[in-house]
């Protein structure tokens, strides 16, 4: 890996130890920091966030209600959520009030289809990727019925050519401009959670607006992992969740995004006291007047502690300078830890999968199904492992968990390993990719 400075962010985070994450393997390294390599599932907690949780407890403690507008940091409760916005638009590439904080991602993916999705006769159809992460596509689903449509004519599913994993963005584009007058609505994932794989959201939603399209967008696995625009790029609306790269915590709040120009056209469908505005909210006025921009979409009160262990997190990130110099550091990362895994004996090209794997038979190995490209991914690798369905998978798992290296199963046959831009360094790298061969060596071992 080329030299550059790491980040020094590293010490921001609490990092589990070997021990705490039972690698049983690592006795004499017990108290060292795990290998961890799974922040594109959660991210680990952030030193800043534990201390405001930390100080809203107190204040919760001492002030009891009188904290929503009386607080001694100067964080009145009924505005903290509007603490978060600033840095949840400048990651999005938003306005401030485009942006809002607040709920959970299907919960706002239901919100903003119910908003956005107006079928017709003639345009219906949900455009999406197959294997969409299936709270998705439960969604999707859920929202063409109803409608009172068949999910199965309704959903419209991407797939990869035969033999390949990834969709091409000629192929993305194709069923748009073919399929467009049908359409009601494209949401794709911005990363999609299985491959990695980065869409090229700039030119699906330029293409999706051509043809008339609604253009949302799914960013659970793509906010604060890779660059977006998306006002520049004028998309519609966004949801994401904050606790994969954003390290708000288990169930941690969420966001949406809802392009400026639709303020005047679309008002929140399901309205809630807390998307009122707030001069008069706490006057309890029967006349709903929503916030201007997605602010209006709120519903309920948010979690004071979900927002302050975000809001830590989020400091974190202006601490390193926001998305530019950790995309910087993300791609070298992925990049070194791909290096790595292609020097393994186990690797095995991908163009050679199909040949080498005839009938399901061949040795034990592993691909990468994350693109090549570094336009094209974020920071994930997706390691398919070989033959498929005979189980390797989950030996290899479990033995670099022994080892301490902490990665995130798909079953079959994948294993998710993500450096963090943001904590992740060069020796993680080279812990994951030692004992993944060592993993190999041990199962091939045991099987002769």
């Amino acid at each position: 890996m080329t030299s550059t400075p790491e980040l020094p962010l590293r010490n921001e985070f609490f990092l589990p130890t070997n021990s705490e994450v039972g690698a049983h393997r690592l006795l004499n390294d017990a108290d060292k920091p795990c290998t961890y390599l799974c922040g594109n599932s959660l991210g680990l907690m952030c030193k800043r966030s534990r201390e405001l949780v930390e100080e809203e407890l107190g204040v919760w403690a001492t002030r009891g209600v009188i904290g929503h507008f009386d607080h001694p940091q100067k964080r009145d409760w009924v505005g903290l959520a509007d603490h978060a916005r600033p840095y949840l638009a400048e990651i999005v590439g938003a306005n401030e009030k485009e942006v809002a904080c607040m709920s959970t991602l299907t919960t706002n993916l239901h919100l903003m289809m119910n908003s956005f999705y107006k079928p017709t006769s003639e345009r219906y159809k949900i455009l999406c990727e197959a294997k969409a992460f299936p709270s998705d596509q439960y969604a999707f689903a859920s929202q063409a019925q109803a409608h009172g449509l068949d999910p199965v004519k309704t959903v419209l599913e991407l797939s990869p050519r035969p033999g390949e994993y990834c969709l091409r963005e000629e192929d993305i584009l194709k069923v748009i401009e073919q399929d467009g007058p049908s359409i009601a609505v494209v949401i794709l994932s911005g990363v999609q959670y299985y491959t990695g794989q980065w869409f090229p959201m700039q030119s699906i939603t330029q293409k999706a607006k051509e043809q008339g399209c609604i253009c949302g967008w799914d960013l659970a696995h793509a906010v604060g992992n890779v660059p977006l625009s998306l006002h520049d790029w004028d998309v519609d609306f966004a949801v994401w969740c904050t606790y994969k790269y954003l390290n708000s915590g288990p169930g941690g709040i969420a966001g949406l995004y809802v392009h400026e120009k639709w303020n005047d056209s679309l008002k929140p469908k399901y309205s809630g006291w807390w998307g009122h505005d707030p001069l008069t909210r706490f006057a309890m006025p029967s006349q709903f007047s929503p916030v201007e921009g997605a602010g209006g979409f709120q519903q309920s009160n948010p979690s004071i502690l979900a927002i302050a262990s975000l809001l830590g997190s989020l400091q974190t990130f202006r601490k390193a300078g926001m998305m530019a110099p950790l995309r910087k550091q993300s791609i070298l990362l992925t990049s070194y830890l791909e290096k790595l895994l292609f020097q393994s004996k186990y690797f095995v090209p991908l163009e050679e999968v199909s040949t080498k794997y005839k009938e399901g038979k061949g040795p034990p190995g592993f691909t990468i199904i994350t693109p090549r490209d570094t336009k094209d991914r974020g920071a994930q690798l997706s390691l398919l492992f070989l033959p498929s369905g005979t189980g390797v998978m989950q030996q290899i798992f479990e033995s670099l968990q022994s080892h301490g290296v902490i990665g995130d199963e798909r079953q079959p046959d994948v294993i998710r390993l993500a450096p963090i831009h943001l904590y992740t360094n060069e020796a993680d790298c080279e812990a994951a990719a030692q004992y993944l061969n060592k993993a190999f060596d041990e199962f091939e071992a045991q099987a002769s």
